[in-house]
C-alpha cells in the first residue's frame, strides 16, 4: 500500500508540476535572465551600469518585469518567453516526478517511527519540524543528484538570446580589429577567437534548502491546521483545494525568502560564463562567485529579480500543491475500484 501510495504521488507530482510549468514560465525565464545579468553597484542615478564587450560601461534605466516581458517579445517574438520549455518540462516531469516520489517513500517511515515511538511511550506519535526538513532534504538531495544535468541545459538555453550571439560577434569583430591595428599574429588571433568561443567549466550547487524548507513549513503548517480541527472537533478533516494552494503558497514564499541568494548564485554558475573582458564576470565556483559578486555588484546583486521569482514561484507551487493533491485522490480513487472490481471478479469465479 505504501508503495503504491508513493508511486501516485510521483506521478501526481510530475502532473501538477507541468502544469504549473507553462502556466508561470515566462515569468521564469524573465527572472533567470534576471538572475543572470552582469550589473556593477547602482549610481547616483538608480541606473545600472553594464559590462559591455570592450571592457566599458554602458548606463542603461531599470525597469520591471512587464516592461522585461515586452522587451523580449519585441526582439526574440513570444518564443523568446518559452526558450528552454521542452527540456525545461522534461526536467520539471522527472524532478516533481522523482521528489515527490522519495518524499512519499521517507514520510511513509517517519510516520511509521513516531508511531512505534509513541507505543514505546515516546513521543505524541506525530513527525516534527525537524522531522520533516530531514525527510524533505534527502528526497531533495536524490532529485538533485539525478536531474541537475537536465536544469544545467535549461538554464543555457534560456539564457542564450539574440543579444548574447550579438556580443560575442562585436567581441570577435574587436579582436580583428586589434589584430589589424597591431603585430598580432595569425596564430595568436585564431587562438583568441577560440578562446572566445569556448565556454569555462562551472561548479555546481546541491540546492535541497529551498524544498527542505518548503515541505517543513508545509507539512507543520497542515498539521498545525489538522489539530485545530481536531481541538473544535470538526467531523471532517480533510483539505480542501483552496487550503492547500495557500499552504503551498505560504510554504514557497518562506523556502523562496530565505534561499534565493543561493538560486542567484547557481543560476550565474549554470548559465554561460562570460570569455573574455574583465575576469570579475568570470566564475571558478561557489565561493569566487559569491566574493566577486559582493566586491563588484554588492549584496543586492543577490536578491536581482526577486520580486518576479516570488510571484512566479509562489504561484507555480500553489498550482502544483493543489493539482498534485487531487490527482493523489484520483489515483487513490481509482486504484481502490481497480482493487474492488478485481475481488468481485474472484468472488464470483
Amino acid at each position: 500500500m505504501s508503495e503504491s501510495n508513493a508511486v501516485a504521488n510521483g506521478l501526481a507530482g510530475a502532473g501538477g508540476g507541468i502544469i504549473a510549468q507553462i502556466l508561470t514560465y515566462p515569468l521564469q525565464t524573465v527572472n533567470t535572465r534576471q538572475q543572470t545579468e552582469r550589473t556593477l553597484k547602482r549610481n547616483n542615478n538608480q541606473s545600472l551600469i553594464l559590462q559591455s564587450s570592450s571592457n566599458t560601461t554602458t548606463t542603461v534605466p531599470a525597469h520591471g518585469t512587464f516592461l522585461q516581458i515586452l522587451h523580449v517579445i519585441g526582439s526574440e517574438g513570444w518564443g523568446g518567453l518559452y526558450s528552454g520549455l521542452k527540456p525545461s518540462l522534461l526536467g520539471t516531469a522527472a524532478s516533481q516526478g522523482i521528489y515527490y516520489y522519495f518524499y512519499q517513500v521517507f514520510k511513509n517511515r517517519a510516520v511509521a517511527i513516531a508511531a512505534a515511538r509513541k507505543v514505546k511511550g515516546r513521543g505524541d506519535g506525530t513527525v516534527g519540524m525537524f522531522g520533516w526538513l530531514i525527510v524533505a532534504a534527502m528526497a531533495g538531495s536524490l532529485n538533485v543528484l539525478v536531474t541537475n544535468p537536465i536544469w544545467v541545459l535549461v538554464t543555457r538555453m534560456q539564457t542564450h538570446t539574440q543579444a548574447e550571439r550579438k556580443i560575442m560577434e562585436e567581441k570577435k569583430e574587436a579582436i580583428r580589429r586589434e589584430a589589424s591595428e597591431s603585430s598580432i599574429t595569425g596564430s595568436t588571433l585564431q587562438d583568441k577567437v577560440a578562446e572566445l568561443e569556448s565556454i569555462k567549466p562551472f561548479g555546481t550547487i546541491h540546492a535541497v534548502c529551498n524544498p527542505s524548507i518548503q515541505f517543513m513549513i508545509y507539512e507543520s503548517s497542515l498539521k498545525h491546521l489538522r489539530a485545530k480541527r481536531t481541538a473544535k472537533k470538526q467531523g471532517n478533516q480533510s483539505v480542501t483545494a483552496l487550503e492547500v494552494f495557500l499552504l503551498g503558497a505560504l510554504a514557497k514564499l518562506g523556502a523562496t525568502v530565505s534561499t534565493y541568494p543561493l538560486l542567484v548564485v547557481k543560476s550565474r554558475l549554470q548559465a554561460k560564463q562570460e570569455i573574455g573582458g574583465s575576469n570579475s564576470y568570470r566564475y571558478s565556483g561557489t565561493i569566487d562567485a559569491i566574493l566577486k559578486m559582493i566586491r563588484y555588484e554588492g549584496f543586492p546583486g543577490f536578491y536581482k529579480g526577486m520580486s518576479t521569482k516570488i510571484v512566479q514561484s509562489v504561484f507555480a507551487a500553489s498550482v502544483l500543491f493543489m493539482v498534485k493533491e487531487e490527482l493523489v485522490k484520483f489515483f487513490t480513487v481509482l486504484t481502490d475500484k481497480s482493487k474492488k472490481a478485481l475481488l468481485k471478479k474472484k468472488v464470483i469465479i
